[in-house]
């Protein structure tokens, strides 16, 4: 089972709750809490694309710029040791720390 969903450029989790019966999630690497349920994959669906659009046409009554996830930028926690080898590297080769760990993340995924 694929623990992920997308709609409209918004990637929502897919989790069960036993004690509930229930299927719910939440939209993920946005600040704004946007959640969603359903008794089925069906109605989980459908609640999640209802929340997603419900989510958009707020921010556009407001004349607010929804959230996209993923803008490019995240803060990353290393130990000190390997900060200093990425350095390094990356002054060894005139590269940018970021460029580094983009080539990497390339690499890896």
């Amino acid at each position: 089972m694929n623990n992920t969903i997308s709609y409209k450029g918004y990637n929502g989790s897919v989790e069960f709750s036993e004690a509930d019966g229930v299927f719910y999630g939440k939209v993920q690497g946005i600040k704004s809490l946007i959640s969603y349920e359903g008794k089925d994959a069906k109605e989980l669906l459908y609640d999640f694309h209802e929340a997603v659009d419900s989510y958009l046409k707020v921010c556009d009554s407001k004349g607010v710029e929804p959230e996209k996830a993923y803008k490019g930028s995240f803060n990353v926690r290393i130990s000190p040791e390997l900060h200093q080898k990425a350095a390094l590297y990356a002054i060894r080769r005139n590269m940018s720390l970021n460029k580094v760990v983009e080539e990497s993340l390339k690499k890896m995924l």
